[in-house]
């Protein structure tokens, strides 16, 4: 997997700024201010830009780039602001504004005694992410050899205690990793990603202390998982589910996340247009955030119980593939009139969702899915959809949202949205229509929760796939919900 920038921590030296090579970061001080000790050329240097018009305009978290600075070796110096009393989303900016600049080169950053100086260390981190595995010739192989391999940059963060920090950045290690390794399942094309590959890689986490179990068709058909198998059908990969334990909480009940895999999504029968259809290799993001969040559980080492469940299946139109107009029977003995085969993930989590319960008696279900485009015309691609029948949890997700910095909104679900999947023929449909698109997909999904079970859906179709780069990640997969949900086990499930 791609692994994090390599950050160590030291204490500040001055003098070290102007010897060092590649390039450095100055954090400035109270007020925009410099700090003392720097060599004189580059002091007028770094005035001169910071009194100019873009270096008046700098907002918190925002760098100024000055190239080859008079009285420093390195090839690049950024003057970052951030205030003493920064937020946690400004620090972790301002670490993305270093992290997208590090160029494999080895980073220095003067840090003081900022109280940020972990959340910048994070966000560098995050925002340093490169997914290179197939580019066998980089845009910046100035040499020409071909050798696509990305340099591995080093950062050094000069701080005051360094020691303190060094342990502090342990647990955000864990989630970085986290992190990256949902980034890079998301990123995967599916002729490597295959079904069988994704639970390879997730029983290799056998290794971080996970309890890790692959469900195979064979078992999945004797306990009536008929709805995820009809999905599956169409491919030559074998559909499977995958159950990751950790337990560092005694006999306390767990929480399940349940995640959609669809490692691929051509729509099935109801195939879907051509345009875009490349995209579809992200229809498994929810299944990577549960995994991700599981990795990083693991590797801090959490004192809590939780289950990852996730479904892994590939959806595609050939002879043996479900039709619209079938009926299937779920786990939990409901059958499903298939209208659309591209409504196929709410398949997929229907059984799953309703195995996670029977099996594990949880204290709470979370389940994540790309579900659908409609939640994408709701919110954009700055929030998730969340739904869920229990108002503490839907408090706990939206504030450990907020915490992390990643967006996510609450929307509704209600009776009345029944009427519109309400099947002539079965007990119900698997769409409802172009109309409240994402509640449908939701209300769908709670008739596989029983009865006083917490439940939670989060929909993130807008957030796993952006269009552009965002805050902490260039663009391509962004790892949304592996920061919300750590954050959630440690607020709300974590002993003390």
């Amino acid at each position: 997997m791609t692994q994090p920038v390599q950050i160590s921590f030291t204490e500040t030296a001055a003098d070290r700024l102007a010897t060092h090579e590649g390039r450095a970061a100055l954090i400035l001080g109270a007020d925009g201010k410099l700090p003392g000790r720097l060599p004189r050329a580059l002091r007028e240097a770094a005035t001169r830009a910071l009194g100019s018009k873009a270096g008046k305009a700098l907002k918190p978290g925002q760098a100024l780039e000055l190239a080859f600075p008079a009285g420093l070796r390195a090839e690049m110096l950024l003057l970052v602001n951030l205030p003493a009393g920064a937020s946690v989303s400004d620090a972790r900016r301002a670490g993305a504004a270093i992290g997208a600049r590090l160029g494999g080169q080895h980073m220095l950053v003067m840090a003081g005694a900022h109280k940020r100086a972990g959340d910048i260390a994070l966000g560098l981190a995050l925002r340093g992410y490169d997914f290179d595995a197939y580019r066998s010739k980089r845009d910046d192989d100035e040499n020409g050899d071909g050798n696509g391999a990305t340099p591995q940059p080093r950062v050094t963060f000069m701080v005051k205690d360094p020691e303190s920090l060094a342990k502090s950045a342990a647990d955000a290690a864990a989630l970085a990793e986290g992190v990256f390794f949902t980034r890079d399942l998301v990123n995967e094309p599916a002729n490597v990603l295959t079904t069988t590959d994704f639970a390879d890689r997730l029983l290799a986490m056998r290794e971080l202390g996970l309890e890790v179990e692959v469900i195979e068709e064979k078992k999945l058909a004797k306990l009536g998982m008929r709805a995820l198998l009809a999905v599956g059908q169409g491919s030559e990969s074998p559909s499977k589910v995958v159950v990751m334990r950790w337990n560092g909480a005694g006999d306390q009940a767990p929480l399940a996340l349940v995640g959609k895999g669809v490692v691929f999504d051509s729509g099935g029968i109801s195939i879907k247009p051509a345009a875009g259809m490349e995209e579809m290799t992200m229809d498994m993001g929810g299944a990577g955030v549960v995994a991700g969040v599981m990795r990083t559980l693991a590797l801090r080492r959490a004192k809590a119980n939780v289950v990852g469940l996730v479904g892994l299946v590939e959806n595609m139109p050939d002879g043996r593939a479900q039709r619209p107009g079938d009926i299937v029977k779920s786990m939990k003995g409901d059958t499903i009139e298939v209208i659309n085969t591209d409504a196929e993930g709410r398949l997929v989590l229907a059984d799953v969702l309703w195995y996670a319960q029977q099996e594990y008696k949880p204290a709470a279900v979370i389940d994540l899915a790309t579900l659908t485009g409609a939640v994408i015309i709701a919110l954009g691609h700055d929030n998730a959809g969340v739904f869920a029948n229990d108002d503490a949890l839907a408090d706990g997700i939206l504030s450990a949202a907020r915490a992390e910095g990643e967006g996510a909104w609450r929307l509704p679900l209600g009776p009345s949205y029944d009427s519109l999947i309400k099947s002539r023929l079965a007990d119900m449909k698997n769409t409802g229509g172009r109309a409240a698109g994402s509640i449908t997909a939701a209300q769908f999904l709670q008739r596989f929760i029983a009865e006083g079970q917490p439940w939670a859906h989060i929909d993130i179709a807008g957030v796993t796939l952006p269009p552009s780069a965002t805050d902490l990640a260039p663009k391509g997969a962004t790892g949304w919900g592996v920061m919300t949900l750590d954050r959630l086990v440690r607020d709300r499930f974590e002993g003390k």
